[in-house]
């Protein structure tokens, strides 16, 4: 699924695919906001980490889980 977060301060937002489901992107999401974690930290599908400040996240934009398409057909 695609997640974009936007940060304070920052030109550009930060978009990744995640393999993780929407309500561990929620909860992670909601708990750096209420103070129980000091960083919002999402895994890509790559295995990479990334982390964000929870004081700098402006938003969390979270999508719905794509299929990978496969070929030039169109189904």
């Amino acid at each position: 699924m695609e997640v974009k977060i936007g940060v304070q301060h920052a030109p550009r937002e930060i978009v990744l695919e995640s393999g993780q489901s929407a309500e561990e992107v929620e909860r992670a999401v909601g708990d750096a906001l209420a103070g129980k974690a000091q960083l919002l930290s999402l895994t890509d599908e790559k295995g990479r980490k990334i982390l964000v400040p929870a004081d700098r996240l402006a938003y969390v934009e979270i999508g719905e889980a794509t299929e990978r398409r496969v070929g030039f057909g169109v189904l």
